[in-house]
Formats: structure tokens, sequence, C-alpha cells
């Protein structure tokens, strides 16, 4: 039986678990051991290490004699993934490509390199001294590490930016924080799959998010209902971005907005599956194509080609106080609802996609419009 490594054991895995398993794979689970760790029953064997102990985790890979090692939906396990598959020789990103799509002052400077369309930015270690010259308001202030909107904050004044610098550099892995022009406009990612620097663009996801100034997702919905030309030009702009950072391997999240003008910017790019069962679940429904074996596939060094095989909606409403009156809709059986589930029955405001309270899938031949 092949064996394959993945990397966090939280809800967010639970797809790639339990399709590891589905494929006959023999899983080793590494993560922390604590309440959110739920696949922790559902692997062959559980290692209690934290994701970020790269030597730690190659040592018991070695002895184990992995055949393949991956994550969804998770940034900060990407470094280690891609440390581990150059010493062993699988197949994954180089660990040079994983520091650029995981830190996003780095990524920053790749694509002024080459090109690729994103807004100005600046690395802050600390709100002493700080220049901004060059620069207008509103500004985005964001950790250099983290995903999930954490630390994220809109602010329209100097006044305002001491401290969302400050929350950002705690919520930093390295305590660094960057600061970018604001972009106004519309929010949509970019689902692909790449082999051999070959990519496949997969779907294109609209999103609703909070307002200002945490910005924290509410829905996303596919396929995209921009124009065709828009869309080529997201397609154009996201190869181009995944070359800038070196992504060969595996899937790809790249996040965008689009000004009033038409004008398409690069907010972001993660090298693995986009969260919020955008890659574990709506792809799937929307396209027919599994997401999630095919990155096991490939990680395992195996890689077949795609068909799309439906053309369906796809989405995903998440529940919180700025959404409460999707409570109807959870206390009903709604035609079109694949999975819902209730995670608090106290309602937040978010601030980050941990503050929210439960969600509903759907799967339709037409966007599902709640209201």
């Amino acid at each position: 039986m092949k064996k394959i490594a993945i990397l966090g054991a939280s809800y967010l895995q639970k797809p790639l678990v339990e399709k590891a398993i589905l494929m006959g794979l023999e899983t080793h689970c590494f993560a922390w051991d604590n309440e959110d760790a739920i696949c922790k029953d559902m692997v062959h064997f559980f290692y209690p290490i934290s994701v970020l102990e790269k030597e730690q985790i190659l040592e018991k890979c070695i002895e184990i004699r992995i055949d393949g090692i991956v994550t969804i939906a998770t940034d900060i396990c990407i470094p280690t993934i891609a440390f581990i598959a150059e010493e062993m020789n699988l197949i994954s990103n180089s660990y040079h490509s994983s520091i650029l799509s995981t830190n996003k002052s780095k990524m920053r400077k790749s694509f002024e390199k080459f090109g690729v369309s994103s807004p100005k930015s600046k690395l802050v270690s600390t709100h002493e001294n700080l220049s901004i010259d060059g620069m207008i308001f509103p500004l985005i202030v964001k950790p250099t590490d983290r995903s999930g909107s954490r630390g994220v904050t809109k602010v329209d004044t100097m006044g305002q930016l001491k401290q969302a610098l400050e929350r950002a550099i705690i919520e930093s892995i390295e305590k660094k924080a960057v600061v970018e022009e604001y972009i106004e406009g519309v929010e949509v990612s970019v689902e692909s799959i790449s082999w051999k620097s070959n990519h496949t663009i997969l779907a294109i996801t609209d999103k609703i998010t909070t307002e200002s100034p945490y910005f924290v997702e509410l829905e996303h919905h596919q396929p995209s209902v921009l124009s065709k030309e828009i869309q080529e030009r997201l397609k154009n702009e996201t190869i181009k971005a995944l070359n800038s950072l070196q992504i060969e391997y595996g899937a790809s999240h790249s996040e965008f907005k689009i000004n009033k003008d038409g004008k398409i910017f690069i907010i972001e790019v993660g090298a693995r599956m986009g969260g919020d069962f955008i890659g574990s679940h709506l792809v799937e429904l929307s396209t027919g194509y599994d997401f999630v074996k095919g990155v096991i596939e490939i990680a395992m060094g195996s890689y077949n080609s795609i068909q799309v095989l439906a053309k369906n909606c796809s989405g995903v409403y998440f529940l919180s106080k700025e959404t409460a009156w999707l409570n109807s809709f959870f206390e009903k059986n709604n035609s079109f609802e694949i999975e819902k589930k209730i995670l608090n029955s106290t309602l937040k405001n978010c601030t980050s996609s941990s503050d929210r309270s439960g969600y509903l899938i759907y799967q339709s031949k037409d966007k599902i419009v709640l209201n």
C-alpha cells in the first residue's frame, strides 16, 4: 500500500483524508493534537507534531518512507511540504517557490519583476517611522504570512494605520506586515491545477465579503457571471502569476480585484486549493472534476488529463451576524442544498473567517440567490 503524508488535521483536511482513504492509500497525518484535530481519528497514523517543524516531520517521513505529501486550503503547511519533497525527491513545487507563494511581500516583488498587475505595497515590521510616500489612502494592512482574512484591516487615515499594523504584526508568524493600496471593485478567485508548469484553469469564483474594514468572505459562487472577455484576461493573468511564483505542480487559488474601469489587479496567490469549500466541494459540484483526487494523484507522481463532466452552478453561504437572514434556510430542507451545518448557535460579527457560525453548500442548474 502506498503511503501519503497529510499536513494539518482540521476540518479543512477532512475531504483530503476521506479521498486518500477511498483511493486505497495509507494515511499519515501531522498536526497539533488539539480540539480542532478532527482528522486524528480518521487517518491510519497520527503524529502530534506542529506542521512548522519541518525537520521533525522529515525525519518521520523518511522512517515511514512516504510516497507523497500534500495539504489543501492552508498556506502554513506549504513550505514544510516543499522542504520534505525536495529532501525525499517527491513531487512538489520547490522550496523557493513555496516562500514566494506564502510570503505576501516576496510575492509582490515577484509580481513586479514579471510584470503581473498588482497593487503598490510596502513591507513593514514596526509602525515606528512608517513612511507611505507615493501610496494613496485607503490602504489594506495584512500579515505577510497568514490566510483566512486574519489580521487584515482597511484603513482610511494615518491615525488608523498604527492600530491596524499592530493587529497584523501580532497575527503574523514572522511578525511583519504588508501595507498596500486598496483596490475598489469586484472580487473573484481563479482555481487551477498544474503539472510540470502546464496550468489548467478549472473555475472562476465570484465572491461576496463583509464591508470595511475586515472583508471576510460570506458567499462564493461558481461559475463566474463576469463577461467572457474579463474571464479570459483573468485566466491569462493567472498563468502569468503562477509562472512568476515558479508554481509547477498541484492546486492554486489566485485572488483578484477588478475595478470599475475593468482593470484587473491580482491580490495574492495560494499554491493550494481555495478554502471555504471552494476547492474541496465547489469545483467538483460545478465542473464534475474531482479536484481533491487530482491533487492527490499529482502528489503521488501521476497525472490524468482533466475532463470537465458537468456544467452546473454551485456555491456556499456562510452564517454570521451579517447574514442572520440565512437562519430560515437552515431551519428547513432546501431542494438545492448539498450540505449545511451550524457550527455555533451564537452569531458573531466577522473579523476573520473563524467567526462564521455555519455554512450552506448548494448545487443547481442556476445560481441560487438567497435573500
